[in-house]
């Protein structure tokens, strides 16, 4: 099997994208046996402020960190923030294969 970071927005509508993460996980699960969705900052943002700089910056650098134990990165949104640029770049910097599903993803729901 193999560990996939689950990149997306959060920001704005943080409830709307926490929403659409929890239909990511839901599909990856019951339809790609062999992928475990990895989605870290989840519980970042529930338990912390991200309007707070500091603790924003703690939840990030959680993020970068547990990316080494993944072996993709997929993300699915064709905007990309400051928060996914980051966390694209580091994957890069480890040699992550990164994969887009943004299309894809508009058609998945609850």
């Amino acid at each position: 099997m193999k560990i996939v970071y689950i990149c997306h927005p959060v920001g704005g509508d943080v409830q709307g994208n926490l929403k659409k993460i929890r239909a990511i996980v839901r599909h990856i699960n019951l339809t790609e046996p062999n992928v475990i969705p990895f989605v870290p900052y989840y519980a970042d943002v529930v338990s912390m402020d991200d309007s707070n700089p500091k603790e924003r910056a703690r939840g990030i650098k959680n993020n970068l960190h547990l990316l080494k134990i993944c072996d993709e990165l997929w993300y699915f949104s064709e905007k990309i923030t400051r928060g996914m640029g980051e966390e694209m770049k580091e994957a890069l910097r480890l040699g992550k294969k990164i994969k887009s599903l943004s299309k894809v993803f508009t058609n998945w729901t609850d």
